[in-house]
């Protein structure tokens, strides 16, 4: 732990799940810590990000499941009330920031409400008072890209969806990313017609690109309107709403989504002047122990540069990873394991390890293995039969990659996790007895 002469043995730059997840453990083991945030404790994923967004898809996921047993069982379709599943998300959201905050404070944790700008390597600023420690972690975050065009007051981004109380009769939405799709599927679900608006000829490009086109070809089915290669120019606002101009035509909208991308949060926190190294859209840069330029400032979380995605539990991982190097359990670099990644959409896309393109270029080096799902007979008792999977194995039978479309593709996909990761002897997966019936045993079934 740290020499008296600082406040705390490590001082926390933000309060999401790259500080708080490796925070708790380590004031277990009797570090003094603080954590500086200048908005809700807990950053993006419980406040204005995954919880918020899963709360929302939940209603859609049921009636997509009521749907499909219409006549097989149920007679009754339902419909989203978009104000009631508005309510339903804050009832879940609203009180995670104090849950989390006083989780925290039980912990000895001090939590320093304010904008936090660093100062030297070992201090930072927050509302004109100097905090300092030993170490600091950055974990600032991301925030939405803007648009740069005429009108870009009248554009939204992905806070101001999950803070939609009223339900547009008519969306567009910029962007062909994961909160595009996600968020083109809860709206065009509740019966918003919505206009999807693609940059380029592909959406989703770090997924299966086969998978992705019936994914579209999914949404197309549900109204939604594809533009592919289009680029907007501008936004004007109407009697009736706004228009997003663009290089195919104009699009006539009530509600626009900026749905662009994300940045990291390294503006304004002092990092200029400390000397920490940094790319304005990639982040911060760290050594393969998550530490910056500056010998005691580390960074985890989405404001990393980083190979693996952005994702929460990636920074959960990291911030735990600190703990042990802090507390001395490791000394070891940061050792991902298989990151799985999924869409949430209706239907999911979700995956694992070797992707089938890597496998497909390397025929020497992995078998692909390809299942229709639309006969399984589980999916046919669950009217499910849209599905298809993809598995790769290296050369000696080993699993090391996993791709799937389906309405569970996100729980098909966690139940192989262990055997990636743990590269387990294909003889020795009989070992593991699956629940029947259910869908991890119909995944392994088809590996």
């Amino acid at each position: 732990m740290a020499e008296q002469k600082y406040q705390f043995d490590v001082l926390y730059l933000g309060s999401g799940h790259g500080a708080f997840n490796g925070a708790m453990p380590l004031a277990q083991a009797g570090f003094k810590l603080g954590m500086i945030e200048a908005d809700k404790i807990g950053g993006t994923c419980p406040n204005r990000g995954c919880n918020a967004k899963i709360s929302l898809d939940m209603p859609v996921k049921v009636k997509n499941e009521v749907d499909q047993m219409q006549g097989h069982g149920l007679t009754g379709t339902t419909t989203i009330d978009w104000k009631a599943n508005y309510e339903h998300e804050h009832e879940v959201i609203d009180a995670l920031p104090n849950a989390i905050g006083s989780g925290l404070e039980s912990l000895g944790i001090e939590l320093i409400h304010g904008k936090g700008t660093l100062v030297d390597e070992h201090t930072i600023a927050v509302n004109g008072q100097n905090y300092t420690a030993d170490k600091i972690v950055i974990a600032t975050g991301a925030h939405y890209h803007q648009l740069d065009i005429p009108g870009k007051e009248y554009l939204n981004n992905g806070t101001d969806f999950l803070n939609l109380a009223e339900q547009p009769d008519r969306m567009t939405i910029i962007g062909g990313g994961y909160i595009a799709i996600e968020f083109a599927t809860i709206a065009a679900t509740a019966g918003t017609k919505v206009t999807l608006m693609l940059h380029h000829e592909h959406a989703l490009k770090q997924f299966y690109q086969p998978f992705v086109e019936e994914l579209l070809k999914d949404l197309e089915a549900k109204g939604v309107t594809i533009m592919k290669n289009v680029t907007p120019s501008a936004v004007t606002k109407k009697a009736d709403g706004y228009e997003v101009e663009t290089d195919q035509g104009n699009v006539a909208s009530d509600w626009i989504l900026d749905a662009t991308g994300r940045l990291p949060n390294v503006e304004g926190i002092g990092l200029d002047e400390v000397g920490v190294e940094y790319d304005d859209y990639k982040g911060i840069a760290v050594n393969d122990h998550l530490q910056t330029s500056v010998d005691s400032i580390y960074a985890s979380g989405d404001v990393l540069d980083k190979e693996v995605g952005r994702l929460t539990p990636t920074a959960i991982y990291e911030g735990l990873y600190l703990t042990k190097l802090f507390t001395g359990q490791t000394t070891n670099p940061i050792d991902y394991p298989a990151v799985p990644s999924a869409v949430f959409a209706s239907p999911r896309i979700a995956q694992v390890g070797v992707t089938p393109d890597e496998a497909k270029a390397h025929p020497d080096q992995f078998d692909v293995k390809e299942v229709d799902l639309s006969e399984d007979w589980f999916r046919l008792a669950m009217r499910a039969n849209q599905g298809k999977t993809i598995t790769v194995f290296d050369k000696e039978g080993y699993l090391v990659g996993m791709t799937e479309i389906s309405s569970e593709a996100d729980n098909s996909i966690g139940s192989v996790l262990p055997f990636i990761e743990y590269h387990i002897d294909p003889e020795k997966m009989n070992d593991f007895i699956t629940l029947f019936p259910t869908i991890e045993s119909e995944t392994k079934h088809h590996l």
